[in-house]
């Protein structure tokens, strides 16, 4: 696909163990190509809901009857399907990250191959950019997130350094940044540490971690009884979140246990991690680092 290569396809689709006459939700429409594997397995009286906030993905909407295309973000999942008069779905499918698309259009500023502004906002519409972050955060708010977000353990000089150099000239360009950290980018780890850093920006212009927490807790109320969640996570901090969700029902700590020792937790675990197999990495670099997890409804 031209848009985006899904990655793990027919394992994430046949994950949700797909009913003809079910309800599914795909929250990542994209390039739509989860959205059109699941329209195969459905019968006529089969229903697929998808949203993406991404003006550029709206174009790929299906012509299909049995398709509605939300053009929001997934943290609202729950309200959106009420406005259509739905409660409960058969099956909801999300994969997390950025879209092919998103990285290879240069002025997007997604991807550290281009010279664009530092821009990073799957949401067009929002106030917040990365290059707002770069050039108005305080000093210590970037480098928690540089920690945080990047897992950069210099992130306390980075921050420092990107303050300094904001106070001589606003950092507009990705080429920019990357020229004013150049002594933290020794050639051999460049690539890893500007996409860190990339990662951290774009996580905090999208509150990505909060968007998927949001969701996730969402998720044990729309769910029919034996109701599958499949979710495609690209980095260890989404990575996380989706597998202690599923194992706990929480983000942090522990579920309490009852007096008889026992804990109760809205989901059940489906099986094994799955990741993609060495010849869908060869074929589509990208998908290097995704792993699927998925769950059902106890």
């Amino acid at each position: 696909m031209k848009y985006h290569n899904p990655v793990l396809l027919r394992q994430s689709v046949d994950a949700l163990n797909v009913k003809e006459d079910g309800v599914y939700v795909d929250v990542t429409f994209g390039g739509g190509g989860h959205s059109k594997e699941i329209l195969s397995r459905l019968g006529e009286n089969g229903k697929l809901f998808a949203f993406d906030q991404d003006p550029d993905a709206l174009e790929n909407t299906i012509d299909d009857p049995r398709f509605v295309l939300i053009g929001e973000n997934f943290r609202f999942i729950a309200r959106f399907l009420r406005f259509y008069g739905i409660r409960k779905v058969d099956g909801i499918l999300a994969d997390l990250g950025v879209s092919s698309h998103q990285f290879d259009e240069a002025e997007r500023g997604f991807s550290t191959r281009f010279d664009a502004d530092l821009d990073m906002r799957m949401d067009q519409k929002s106030d917040l950019s990365a290059k707002k972050i770069i050039n108005k955060y305080s000093e210590e708010k970037l480098a928690d997130i540089l920690f945080l977000y990047g897992e950069l353990r210099n992130a306390r000089a980075l921050s420092k350094k990107i303050v300094t150099a904001r106070q001589e000239q606003e950092i507009q360009t990705s080429f920019q940044l990357k020229e004013v950290l150049k002594e933290f980018l020794p050639e051999a780890k460049e690539h890893k540490i500007l996409a860190q850093i990339f990662q951290a920006v774009r996580i905090e212009v999208n509150q990505e971690l909060e968007v998927l927490k949001e969701f996730l807790e969402q998720i044990p109320g729309l769910l029919q009884e034996e109701g599958r969640l499949s979710v495609i996570s690209y980095h260890s901090l989404e990575d996380r979140l989706v597998k202690r969700f599923i194992r706990t029902g929480l983000f942090v700590g522990e579920p309490e246990k009852d007096f008889y020792g026992n804990i109760s937790v809205p989901l059940k675990k489906i099986g094994k991690l799955i990741i993609p197999t060495y010849q869908e990495i060869k074929a589509n670099n990208r998908a290097r680092s995704a792993k699927l997890r998925i769950g059902t409804l106890k």
